[in-house]
């Protein structure tokens, strides 16, 4: 593994331990201000951390059950200071969800600045 995909993964295993807690302000601040969460039919411009925290405190009802989270990642692209990660994520080996996210920063200080979902392959 290079230091990229190294540090990628460390960024997912937070960001899975603090989805796994229902712990939304965790979640919150893995998410850089401002962002985009591009969804179809639906855009976020993310403007204020407090939006996403809502956003995922509104959506624990949808996991319930979910204890556990296994995850693919495929790193498209790396750029200076932006990752492009393609992160399947599994629950009992069956696919939930795949999602891209584009995370800014660097190494040590990784941040979800754009998420937009992938068709399950």
């Amino acid at each position: 593994m290079n230091e990229t995909t190294t540090s990628v993964t460390r960024f997912f295993d937070r960001y899975a331990a603090a989805l796994l807690a229902r712990d939304a302000a965790a979640v919150a601040k893995m998410y850089a201000v401002p962002s985009l969460i591009v969804f179809p039919g639906m855009v976020i411009a993310v403007s204020d951390a407090s939006q996403t925290e809502q956003f995922f405190a509104s959506t624990w009802d949808q996991y319930e059950g979910v204890q556990t989270l296994d995850k693919q990642i495929v790193i498209m692209a790396a750029a200076p200071a932006s990752v492009w990660a393609d992160v399947t994520w599994f629950h009992d080996g069956e696919p939930l969800e795949r999602l891209c996210y584009q995370l800014i920063g660097d190494a040590g200080s990784y941040q979800i600045g754009v998420l937009t979902p992938l068709p399950l392959a």
